[in-house]
Order: structure tokens, then C-alpha cells, then sequence
């Protein structure tokens, strides 16, 4: 199940809202996990097993940190080891199967396993609960049935952000409730679903025809990774809007996971504005333990390149995750040795076209696991694949989907100034807010009705 379904909105989430405000406080927890285990077995509910295994393993294991404080180190170690064995079984088995037959010709047969959702976002948390018990940063949570929960809880499972323990650890005990919250954590629900649905679905139709066109061009190319970075932005911010707003009407604050990424003018900066959790996680957990930048350079460059390989090998089961990773990582040095002090004198307009086109091209490597088909598609964008740099599907597609590419364009950009300098009244403002959300909403269900395009680029992750 997914937030952007009918099902889900029209089933799911209003029969349990509905009973989460009817039910005392002392039973909101067990609500919680009993409806976020159904929502996790509606798409594969062997794996709840999984899930609960992980959860058993690193709350086990905060116990016995507390009861035996002299090998904290060894449990939490312990802890750590066999949660990513189970996460590298699980997604990456197949791959190391794959490239040791491949390597050593070989015929090792392939795993009957199927990725379970979400366990690259429950398994991070799992992680960071032990680690910053490890450091005392956070107390043991003794309930293992609250310590579930937070592990489970439904908006933010399968598509993070990824929260840490001391995030809600007091918020799991006892947090407020009151309409304002409801209203905030719907209003951000109905953009997310917006985003995802109206959006990103939209101009992900758009780089499912150029992706798959028989005829481009240079510029062709170049308009089709513009929409996958659209559509992956709206897409998986989008979720996480859905999952933050939702926490909102729960009672919890949960991080945030975006900051306009696309108005970056540099690398650096884009990286502490996408996916800022996961980019947290890295900083947090192995960047600063290896060292950070407090050590010399050649290990600075060192500690940058296992972190984004490692950032890489997260996202997925394939060679361009790496090659996507260590490209960034390459790039981050580079910012951070060389081009910063050159960065810094460039207008700002040269700076954002800079970021974008790294960007883009970061995306393009994203986007293909294929190397051939890869390689083939960065040659046409760089005049190498004897292509024309404009044809007839080029102007037809760029005239069908202007409108649409100038609405994402528009809203990946922040407006927060746009009320103040036009003076409209509070009352008039919040109004037409309520109305435009509405509208938003209406719309989205509109389109799942109608349309059976409705993928969700980061379950694969």
C-alpha cells in the first residue's frame, strides 16, 4: 500500500484517525503498531517477520547494554553486524551473486528473494538507536512493544525521512494533540499527495517517452533527465511531505528531508538540501567516526569517498548506485580542496547553472543500471551520439508538456515571500490555502481514478 491510493486514502487512513482520536492516550501506541503492521503487510506481509527480527534484535541489545555496561561496545557491535547482514542479504545478495558468477565464470544460483519495502529506512533506524545509546545520548527504551512502534510507525516506514530515536523518544511517551497540529499535518499531507500525484506521475509520463523514443535529439535528452529530476523531486519529497504531515496529525514532529534542492549553486549545498536525513545518517554515524576533516587531507578525502560510496550502494543493487555515489563524492572534493575559493567569485547565476547541469548529469547516471544504455544517453547529451539538436519530437513534446515543466519549475523554487509582497489579508490568505489544498486533493483523487500510472521511485531502495 501506498499513501498516493485509494485504498489508502478512502479505506486506511480515515478509519484509523478516526479511531486514534477516539481511543484514550494509553492506547494510542498500540493502535499505532497494529495498524502499522496491517499497512505493512498489505503489500508482503511475510516480511513483518523481518521487520520485527531487526526491531527484536537492536531493542535486545540496548537492554543489554544497559545491564552489562562494560560491553556496550560488543553488543552494540553485535547489533550492527547482524542487522546489515540481513539487509545485504536481502538487498544485495543477488548482486554479489550475480558478479562473483559473472567474475570467476561460475554458476552459483540466484536468491529466491524479493526486496522487502522499506527495510533500508527501518534498518538506518534501528541502527541509529543503538549507536546513540552507545554514546548516551539517549536512554533505553525498556518497553519493547514502544521501541516496535517507533521502529514500524506507518508515515514514515517505507520512505523515511529516516528519524532517529532521540528525534520522538519523548514524543512516543507523551505528546500533544490539538487541532492546529491536525490541521498543519493535513494541509502538509494534501501538498505532498499533490506533489506526488499531480506532479511527479505527470512529468514522469514525459521521461517514459523520451527514455524510450526512437528518435532524440541533443536537446531532447537534456529535457528528458530534466524530467526525472522533476519527477524523482516530487516524487519522493513529495512522500515525505505525506509522512511528516501525517506525523503531524499523530502528534509527532518528525525532520525534515528537503530544502528546495534545485536552487543550489553548488554540490555542497544541494547535498544539505536533498534527502538531508540520509546525508545526517552518513555525516553522524561514519563520517565523523572515521574522522571527518579533523585529520589530514589524503584521510579527509579518504573519509568522503567511503561515505559516498557507501551513500551509493544504499540506494540500490547496481553499478551506476556506485558510480552515482563516487561521482558525487569526486565532486564534494573537488568543491572542498579546489573549486570553492573560485566558486566563490562567480555570479550567482553562473554558480545554479554549474550546480544544475552536475546535477543533471548525476541523475542521468542515477536513472539507467544499464551502463550501455548510460553511456549511449550522456553521449547524446554531449553532441557525441550524431544526433540532431532538434527535431520534430523535440518541439512536439516540449509544446505538450511546457505548462506542466513550468509548474514543477515554479514549484521546486520557495514563494514564501510571494503573500507578504502582494499585502493580502490573513483572512483572505488562509482561506484561499484551505481552498487551493482542497482543490489539490480533489484533483490527486481525480487523477488515481482515472489514471493507472502511479509509480513510486524509491520503493526500490
Amino acid at each position: 500500500m501506498v499513501f498516493s491510493s485509494l485504498p489508502f486514502l478512502f479505506f486506511f487512513m480515515p478509519i484509523f484517525f478516526l479511531l486514534y482520536y477516539i481511543v484514550p492516550f494509553s492506547w494510542k501506541n498500540t493502535l499505532l503498531l497494529v495498524f502499522s503492521l496491517i499497512f505493512y503487510a498489505w503489500g508482503e506481509p511475510i516480511y513483518i517477520i523481518l521487520m520485527i527480527i531487526t526491531s527484536f534484535i537492536n531493542y535486545l541489545a540496548g537492554r543489554l547494554m544497559e545491564k552489562f555496561n562494560n560491553k556496550r561496545k560488543l553488543w552494540m557491535v553485535l547489533s550492527i553486524i547482524i542487522s546489515l547482514a540481513l539487509l545485504g542479504v536481502y538487498k544485495y545478495g543477488n548482486f554479489i551473486i550475480n558478479n562473483l558468477n559473472a567474475c570467476f565464470s561460475i554458476a552459483i544460483p540466484n536468491l529466491e528473494l524479493s526486496l522487502p519495502i522499506g527495510i533500508s529506512f527501518y534498518t538506518f533506524q534501528a541502527i541509529s538507536y543503538v549507536v546513540d545509546l552507545y554514546r548516551k545520548e539517549v536512554p533505553v527504551e525498556k518497553s519493547f512493544f514502544r521501541f516496535m512502534t517507533y521502529i514500524s510507525m506507518f508515515p514514515q516506514l517505507i520512505a523515511g525521512p529516516i528519524v532517529r530515536y532521540q528525534t520522538i523518544e519523548e514524543e512516543l511517551k507523551t505528546r500533544k494533540l490539538n487541532f492546529s497540529l491536525y490541521q498543519d499535518g493535513l494541509l502538509r499531507f494534501m501538498r505532498g499527495l499533490g506533489k506526488k500525484v499531480l506532479l511527479a506521475n505527470n512529468i514522469g509520463l514525459l521521461w517514459n517517452m523520451i527514455e524510450n523514443c526512437n528518435y532524440p535529439s541533443v536537446l531532447l535528452s537534456w529535457l528528458g533527465i530534466i524530467a526525472f529530476a522533476f519527477q524523482i523531486y516530487f516524487d519522493f519529497s513529495g512522500y515525505s511531505d505525506m509522512g511528516i504531515g501525517m506525523g503531524l496529525m499523530l502528534g509527532f514532529h518528525f525532520n525534515e528531508n528537503f530544502n528546495f534542492p534545485y536552487i543550489s549553486k553548488s554540490i555542497t549545498e544541494f547535498w544539505r538540501r536533498w534527502h538531508m536525513s540520509l546525508s545526517t545518517f552518513f555525516k553522524d554515524y561514519v563520517y565523523i567516526p572515521l574522522g571527518g576533516n579533523r585529520c589530514s587531507k589524503m584521510k579527509n578525502i579518504r573519509n568522503i569517498l567511503i561515505v559516498w560510496m557507501l551513500t551509493g550502494i544504499w540506494h540500490g543493487a547496481s553499478w551506476n548506485f556506485i558510480l552515482w555515489g563516487l561521482y558525487y563524492g569526486i565532486i564534494l572534493i573537488l568543491e572542498k580542496f579546489i573549486l570553492a575559493k573560485w566558486l566563490e567569485k562567480l555570479p550567482a547565476g553562473i554558480k545554479h547553472i554549474y550546480a544544475i547541469i552536475l546535477i543533471l548529469i548525476g541523475w542521468t547516471i542515477f536513472a539507467f543500471d544499464d551502463i550501455h544504455q548510460l553511456f549511449l544517453y550522456l553521449k547524446n547529451m554531449f553532441f557525441l551520439g550524431k544526433l540532431p539538436f532538434i527535431n520534430g519530437n523535440t518541439i512536439y513534446l516540449g509544446k505538450n508538456f511546457l505548462i506542466l515543466l513550468v509548474i514543477c519549475l515554479l514549484a521546486s523554487i520557495p514563494l514564501t515571500n510571494l503573500k507578504q509582497k502582494l499585502k493580502i489579508p490573513k483572512i483572505i490568505s488562509n482561506g484561499a490555502i484551505i481552498i487551493f489544498y482542497l482543490f489539490i486533493f480533489i484533483a490527486s483523487v481525480a487523477y488515481l481514478v482515472d489514471s493507472s500510472y502511479n509509480p513510486f521511485l524509491y520503493f526500490r531502495f
